[in-house]
């Protein structure tokens, strides 16, 4: 992920790994900023939700293809520098037969959430002028009641290994303790008090 800080500048555009990367980069506009770590961001935390990614695109084309199935189509500026982009030279960006929204890409008990759904659709906007920035996100609601919990079978598994580790740890030496640190009842230890301590 890049962090960049200054907006409209010119700047290379391959970044980011595919999965990732915000559409604006994947046409090969040179000049974006910090909305593509805000599109990461998403699909990160889509990802967190489903432990898959949003889109394993095979290529770029594919990436693009996946993106445009959930969120339909993209800005005209980012077509018409597709079509000029000779990496693209003679390929067209295939019309999806079918849709596949948001809802349909995260387990149904997060698509079921409200403020799931609305703090994906900030990120991911195929306009990066409409994302939200980061300093908005970190003020969205959803850090307000959303609790992660990881599914009962993986915690489970995490468990057991928890366990089985513990059992196949050696366990700790002893520390014998000398019998001059209990002094008699009523008498006091004499000489160095310091000799009662085990030596290790």
């Amino acid at each position: 992920m890049y962090f960049i800080d200054c907006p409209g500048e010119n700047y290379t555009d391959y970044v980011a790994t595919r999965w990732y990367r915000a559409p604006e980069l994947l046409v090969g506009d040179t000049l974006y900023s910090t909305p593509v770590d805000v599109w990461a961001i998403g699909c990160v935390f889509a990802e967190l939700l489903s432990s898959e990614a949003l889109w394993p695109g095979k290529s770029d084309l594919d990436q693009l293809y996946l993106i445009r199935k959930t969120l339909g189509d993209f800005l005209p500026r980012h077509m018409t520098i597709f079509s000029q982009n000779s990496f693209f030279q003679g390929m067209a960006l295939p019309e999806p037969t079918n849709y596949e929204p948001l809802e349909k890409k995260i387990p149904q008990r997060y698509a079921n959430n409200e403020l799931v759904l609305d703090f994906l659709k900030k990120c991911l906007d195929n306009d990066p002028g409409a994302r939200w920035t980061c300093e908005q996100l970190l003020r969205h609601p959803i850090f307000e009641t959303f609790m992660f919990t990881a599914p009962r079978s993986e915690h489970e598994e995490y468990e057991r290994s928890r366990r089985a580790q513990v059992q196949s740890s050696p366990l700790l030496p002893q520390l014998h303790v000398s019998d001059r640190s209990h002094p008699p009842k009523g008498k006091k230890l004499e000489g160095d008090a310091r000799g009662h301590l085990p030596t290790i």
